[in-house]
C-alpha cells in the first residue's frame, strides 16, 4: 500500500486515535486489492469475513428482494463499509458493487473485532461511527417519507452542488437509472422531477445538470438540516 493511502486511512475517525500497535496489526493483515468496475464485492446474507475500506472509486452499496433491487448509497474515498456487521459477526444486510475502477482494502473481521477488545480508543470511535451511521439511516428514512420525489432530487443536487464546491455545476458519477434507485424513484419519475426542476433553473446536458439559481431552487427544496446534513 502507498503511504499516503496509509496516511489517508489513518485520518479516518474510525483509525484517528487508536493505538500505533492497533493500526498496524490492521494495516498488515489487510488486502488491498484493485477492481474493475461492476464487480460484487459482497452478497447479502454472506458471512461478513471482513471490513471495506474503499481507497480509490465508488461502490454502491444495494439489496435485492423479489425480483426488486434498490440503491441504499455510495462510499466514495475514503469510507468504510459493512461496520456492523463485522462487529456483530452476523451475515450483510446489504450487497456491494464497484461503480468505477476501485482500490478497496479490506482488514478480517476477526482482526477488528480483536482490535476494538484490546484498544478502548479504538472502541470508542467504533461507537461514533455507528452512531453517526444510525443518525445517517434515521435522515434517510426521513428524506424519503416527508418529501416527494422532485424534492428529494432538489435537495440531492443542492448537496452535490456543495460537495463539489458550490460551482452551480453538478456531474452525475453514476447513471440517472442507479440515480433514481437511491432517491426512491423509477427512472421515469426522475426524468419528470428534471423537467419540474427546470422551471427552479436545472438544467441537463448528459451527465453535466447545471444550477442556474441556487436560490430558486433551495426555496423549492427547503433544505432541512435535520436531514440533509450528514456531518452531524
Amino acid at each position: 500500500m502507498r503511504l499516503e493511502d496509509t496516511d489517508e486511512i489513518r485520518r479516518l475517525a474510525l483509525f484517528r486515535d487508536c493505538g500505533d500497535d492497533t493500526f498496524d496489526t490492521l494495516i498488515r493483515a489487510g488486502f488491498l486489492q484493485r477492481f474493475p468496475p461492476g464487480v460484487v464485492l459482497i452478497h447479502e446474507n454472506d458471512p461478513a469475513d471482513f471490513l471495506y475500506i474503499v481507497v480509490e472509486g465508488m461502490v454502491e452499496m444495494f439489496a435485492t428482494q423479489a425480483g426488486r433491487e434498490t440503491t441504499i448509497g455510495f462510499i466514495e474515498p475514503i469510507g468504510t463499509f459493512i461496520l456492523a456487521a463485522v462487529l456483530k459477526d452476523q451475515v450483510y444486510l446489504q450487497s456491494a458493487r464497484t461503480l468505477e475502477k476501485s482500490r478497496v482494502l479490506m482488514i478480517p473481521a476477526e482482526n477488528v473485532r480483536a482490535a476494538m477488545r484490546d484498544d478502548n480508543a479504538f472502541m470508542n470511535a467504533i461507537v461514533t461511527e455507528l452512531a453517526t451511521c444510525y443518525r445517517s439511516v434515521v435522515k434517510d428514512l426521513k428524506c424519503q417519507k416527508l418529501r416527494t420525489g422532485t424534492e428529494r432530487l432538489a435537495n440531492w443536487l443542492l448537496r452535490a452542488d456543495r460537495t463539489d464546491g458550490a460551482s452551480g455545476t453538478v456531474e452525475l458519477r453514476v447513471g440517472k437509472r442507479v440515480l433514481a434507485s437511491r432517491l426512491g424513484m423509477t427512472p421515469e419519475n426522475l426524468s419528470r422531477a428534471f423537467a419540474t426542476l427546470g422551471a427552479y433553473g436545472v438544467e441537463v446536458d448528459g451527465p453535466t445538470i447545471h444550477l442556474r439559481d441556487v436560490d430558486d431552487l433551495a426555496q423549492f427544496a427547503k433544505p432541512s438540516p435535520l436531514i440533509d446534513d450528514y456531518s452531524t
